[in-house]
């Protein structure tokens, strides 16, 4: 993987919906600021780049001044001149006022009509036409707020089958429901949920159990889930187990305490597949990120950071040294700076480029080109 020039960002982030020119419209966490109306309301962007830009306009000068057009005597043609590539984002609509609580996800239907948006207590299903009515499908919501006992954490449609989607709990289990069964799908189709292992059992347990991302696999026949330290791929017809488990930074689980003290223990880490589903990637702390391969079984370690990764060079793995003697390309695990993090994620659907956010910088990497 090589770097491509990072480009400053917002310390705070929100969702956005972005239709492409000449595309399908798709979902995208763009990690852009939208502090003038808070982290409940959606926007629809329209998303156009521009290489070329046109000269020789009759009526304006070649500062832009527009021309007396009685003053013109000739015509000319319009030409268009190469420039830098520009990219531009406008605002086409904006949802609100349909959540009291945060946005934790945004997920656009397989129908390219409609999405859902998903707070710690409802999902609601909307139309992108229509920005001031939605639906309620999930409440969670007790009559009396004492007897709350989970939160919603994350939410997503099937890529297929429109009527299918999924949505964790801060318990650690994913319900899959399906929207032709009733109106408020109060009651889950399938529920996933991984037996706890009693020998790890501890006062952090629920807490590192708790689910902050889930994606489904492009094919659909898989979904991932990341919790603290692991992530997990969930065959969706075996809801007992998942048949595979990834260890982001086991090294951690003897610093729960201290991450607890500084609140990092609490802090969501997305997750994403390559285009051929074969690859998961996920974020973690000192700005390093990992990737895993379902069919080799290994897994490396890269870092983004603008004191290493100059433009078009090729990162080198890092290593992290949990205990024992540490190799001169290791860093200690006392070592690790947990202000420095990796929260988002994104892998292009089609092409091995990824993007990686950390707490100010957004980074872009391509696979390496001979």
């Amino acid at each position: 993987m090589a770097p491509i020039p990072g480009y400053s960002l917002g310390e705070r982030s929100s969702y956005l919906i972005l239709i492409q020119e000449g595309r399908k419209p798709e979902l995208t966490h763009c990690l852009l600021p939208s502090k003038p109306y808070g982290y409940k309301t959606i926007k629809l962007w329209k998303i156009s780049e521009r290489d070329k830009r046109p000269e020789g306009y009759n009526l304006k000068e070649e500062d832009g001044r527009y021309r007396d057009p009685t003053t013109v005597t000739t015509l000319r043609v319009p030409v268009f001149r190469p420039m830098d590539l520009m990219v531009e984002a406008s605002p086409r609509r904006i949802f609100a006022n349909a959540h009291t609580y945060h946005i934790n996800s945004i997920s656009i239907n397989s129908d390219y009509e409609t999405y859902l948006s998903a707070d710690d207590l409802r999902i609601n299903l909307w139309h992108l036409e229509i920005t001031d009515r939605s639906f309620n499908i999930v409440d969670i919501k007790p009559a009396n707020m004492e007897e709350l006992t989970e939160v919603i954490t994350a939410a997503e449609f099937h890529p297929n089958s429109c009527n299918t989607f999924v949505y964790s709990s801060s318990k650690g289990t994913i319900r899959l429901c399906d929207m032709r069964a009733s109106a408020l799908c109060d009651r889950h189709s399938k529920l996933f949920e991984e037996p706890e292992d009693p020998s790890n059992r501890s006062f952090f347990s629920e807490i590192i159990s708790s689910i902050s991302d889930v994606k489904f696999s492009h094919s659909g026949r898989y979904m991932m889930t990341r919790d603290y330290l692991s992530v997990k791929i969930w065959d969706l017809n075996m809801e007992n187990r998942p048949v595979e488990t990834y260890q982001v930074h086991e090294y951690l689980r003897s610093k729960l305490c201290s991450l607890y003290e500084n609140d990092c223990i609490f802090d969501k880490f997305e997750c994403c597949w390559n285009g051929s589903d074969s690859v998961v990637m996920t974020g973690s702390y000192n700005n390093f990120f990992r990737m895993f391969d379902r069919n080799t079984k290994r897994d490396i370690t890269l870092e983004a950071s603008r004191e290493n990764n100059k433009p078009r060079t090729v990162l080198k793995p890092r290593k992290v040294c949990a205990s024992g003697k540490r190799k001169k390309d290791e860093i200690s695990v006392d070592s690790l700076d947990f202000n420095k993090k990796i929260l988002h994620t994104a892998w292009h659907p089609k092409e091995n480029i990824i993007a990686v956010a950390t707490t100010n910088n957004l980074y872009i990497f391509q696979d390496k080109v001979n």
